[in-house]
């Protein structure tokens, strides 16, 4: 647990001298420590920045005089512009495709529910009815086809390498084709490289696009495809993409069972941010 957090500060604090962001003088906290007090609160407290800020504070990480109150760390982390969190998991995902040794990744996405179905008309996360705010939210009512049932948040679209490590990370409501994500991702991949899927990715024109682009789109075949794999291709198929169901179940344990958000924002920061908390302490 000790070198989970000086692993993750470490990394913050480099990451942001090589940056150039400068903190002001009269700070009490560093932008790296409250990015630090939010990492560890994903990787090791399921998303509960007070848990966190109360571990790093009895243990001396950060010492009690200057550790922000409960509402000032909830500013400063708001604060932190999101084009940094990206540019962190850029760098971190160019260090897990140098380390993939094959040209095999998986593509897939799973759910991050912001309430239970039965609580969707009073959600105020995403409210159904359309304000002037934000709109309607009945594109964020997705369905789990394994379950047979719906649920009512996002959905994470992951790219992952052959040992799991995200390289790839997008945010979409729940009702959102997984096609149509893939589409407008940017699949900053190696030429060559091998992208396996499931059957809901299935799209000949989509696959043709790709193998011009040097990307090979293996998505498995349903019964009746009209351009069906060998059978040698469909079982590597289902054999890599067991890798994802792993993954995708270890990020699951850190969610917290009910995800404690007041807006949009805050909600998907805190599911953006278990995935990027996965992808340093994986």
């Amino acid at each position: 647990m000790q070198e989970e957090v000086i692993t993750i500060y470490c990394l913050c604090a480099d990451f942001l001298s090589a940056w150039g962001v400068v903190d002001d003088t009269q700070s009490r906290m560093t932008t790296a420590e409250v990015m630090t007090v939010a990492l560890v609160a994903a990787a090791l407290f399921r998303g509960e920045h007070e848990k966190s800020r109360i571990f790093l504070r009895e243990f001396g990480f950060i010492p009690p005089e200057r550790m922000l109150s409960k509402g000032r760390f909830n500013r400063r982390l708001h604060a932190i512009d999101e084009a940094l969190w990206q540019a962190l998991f850029r760098i971190l995902a160019d260090v897990h495709k140098a380390a993939n040794d094959g040209q095999e990744y998986v593509v897939d996405s799973m759910p991050a529910p912001v309430c239970d179905e039965y609580r969707i008309i009073r959600c105020r996360i995403y409210p159904l009815k359309e304000s002037n705010a934000r709109p309607a939210g009945e594109g964020y009512r997705g369905r789990i086809a394994c379950k047979r049932r719906y649920f009512y948040g996002v959905r994470v679209h992951l790219v992952i390498t052959a040992t799991g490590r995200p390289v790839e990370c997008v945010l979409a409501p729940g009702a959102t084709a997984d096609m149509r994500v893939l589409q407008h991702m940017q699949l900053d991949l190696p030429e060559g490289a091998h992208l396996f899927a499931d059957p809901g990715y299935a799209d000949y024109v989509q696959e043709d696009l790709m193998q011009e682009a040097g990307l090979h789109l293996i998505a498995a075949r349903k019964s009746r495809s009209k351009r069906p794999h060998p059978g040698w291709v469909e079982y590597i198929c289902d054999q890599t993409r067991k890798r994802v169901e792993t993954t995708f179940s270890l990020i699951s344990d850190m969610f917290a069972r009910s995800i404690h958000a007041v807006t949009a924002r805050g909600f998907e920061l805190k599911v953006f941010l278990t995935v990027l908390a996965y992808s340093i302490t994986a």
